[in-house]
């Protein structure tokens, strides 16, 4: 791994285009249970911490409210301005979890999808404290592959495992119950499972958007990919193979 991608605001520098092609988006359902559960409405500004390419953003703008995408990397930031160019309910801030450089008491909902494990908590939860407006909440999302579905999915993460650079330090499954009742109260959760088909280029790209793979300067790069195009080789049905998910959802509050 080369240096720069130690560093969690730059990990993903070289990884935007293939983050953008293949990974995947979060179920629209989601947004009804928050109308459920909170009252969710297209009136409440969100700042969506560590937008990234604007994956999740996305999904916010559809529903009609305004979104603040404060996100650390330079790449993945303009790749979401690129995305989203156009909308007029788009701010792209060049922010963090602990200084977002937005007001106080600006905003509805602060929501983080596929970024909560990055954060560093304490002076996170201080700034959540002073962007959001009295009752506001926290949303913490996560789409996760669920490891036990099928042998690909097993033999997959397994792989990782034992293949990948730092999986077992960073991976977001880290995350346990503890941390998130610390950091969100007594919160309430959601969940769903999806799936969806790729083949060996869909797979490789997948797994080349992760901060976790080898890079092409790591010495063990094509010894790590001639391993995985393996793997899919003997899983797949008809050249593809199935992919798992469960979208993990966790709404709370940061009070004082």
């Amino acid at each position: 791994m080369t240096s720069h991608e130690q560093r969690p605001e730059r990990r993903f520098s070289t990884r935007v285009v293939d983050y953008v092609r293949y990974r995947p988006s979060y179920p629209p359902e989601l947004l009804a249970w928050l109308r459920e559960t909170a009252g969710f409405s297209p009136a409440w500004k969100i700042a969506d911490i560590g937008s990234g390419t604007g994956i999740f953003a996305r999904l916010l703008l559809d529903h009609g409210n305004f979104v603040y995408g404060v996100e650390p990397n330079q790449a993945m930031r303009a790749s979401a301005e690129e995305a989203l160019a156009g909308q007029e309910r788009f701010v792209s801030v060049p922010g963090n979890s602990e200084a977002t450089t937005l007001s106080d008491a600006s905003v509805e909902l602060v929501t983080a999808a596929q970024a909560f494990h990055w954060f560093e908590p304490v002076a996170t939860k201080r700034e959540f404290q002073r962007i959001l407006k009295p009752g506001g909440r926290v949303l913490v999302v996560f789409n996760s592959r669920r490891h036990d579905a099928s042998p690909f999915m097993r033999v997959y993460d397994d792989y990782l495992t034992a293949n990948a650079v730092d999986y077992s330090k960073v991976d977001h499954k880290l995350v346990s119950a503890e941390r998130l009742r610390a950091f969100l109260g007594d919160y309430r959760e959601w969940k769903a499972t999806f799936s969806v088909f790729k083949d060996y280029d869909a797979v490789r790209g997948l797994s080349s958007s992760s901060s976790y793979v080898p890079a092409p300067d790591h010495p063990r790069y094509a010894e790590f990919y001639d391993g995985l195009r393996e793997i899919v080789a003997t899983h797949a049905v008809d050249g593809r193979v199935e992919f798992f998910y469960e979208t993990e959802a966790y709404l709370g509050a940061v009070e004082q």
